[in-house]
């Protein structure tokens, strides 16, 4: 498995299998859930986009006219896009409010895969959201990582 880090450039190849990461990271406070599936996912096929920087400052701001975080944000806009498949994962103990509106961005595209455990305070929100869009459910990393390992071999997004 290759993975692509932000804000590393996101150059794919024609036909390569990629799956975006989205989830819990609360400005590096949440667990590194990423980290987990890259190393469950090693030697499987496909690519992974990681936006997960190894070193981001939590003070830094969130103002548009960053030019750090503008990098950043269009950095996952434009990974969600080339990505055949975006995994979610919403950390029990974080409120992921971009997460939220990342699944609101994808969840009409039908190349979703969401693991939101019990725990999470929205949990009835995105399970309403998954139901009306056919957005696959999955109650664990492990399963999540089982969808991520089904595309990159077989190259279709789990429905």
């Amino acid at each position: 498995m290759r993975v692509i880090q932000a804000p590393q450039p996101l150059l794919l190849k024609p036909q390569e299998r990629a799956a975006f990461l989205a989830g819990s990271i609360d400005m590096g406070e949440s667990v590194n859930w990423q980290s987990q599936l890259v190393a469950m996912l090693a030697q499987h096929h496909g690519t992974l986009l990681n936006p997960r920087r190894d070193r981001w400052e939590a003070n830094r701001s969130s103002e548009a006219s960053n030019p750090v975080f503008r990098e950043q944000v269009e950095w996952e806009l434009t990974a969600m896009e080339a990505a055949g498949l975006i995994a979610f994962y919403f950390a029990p103990a974080s409120q992921a409010p971009i997460t939220l509106l990342e699944l609101g961005l994808a969840a009409r595209a039908r190349k979703a895969v969401v693991c939101c455990p019990e725990g999470y305070w929205r949990r009835g929100n995105v399970a309403v959201v998954c139901e009306r869009y056919g957005v696959p459910m999955v109650e664990s990393l492990d399963d999540l990582a089982q969808a991520i390992r089904q595309y990159g071999d077989a190259g279709v997004a789990p429905r």
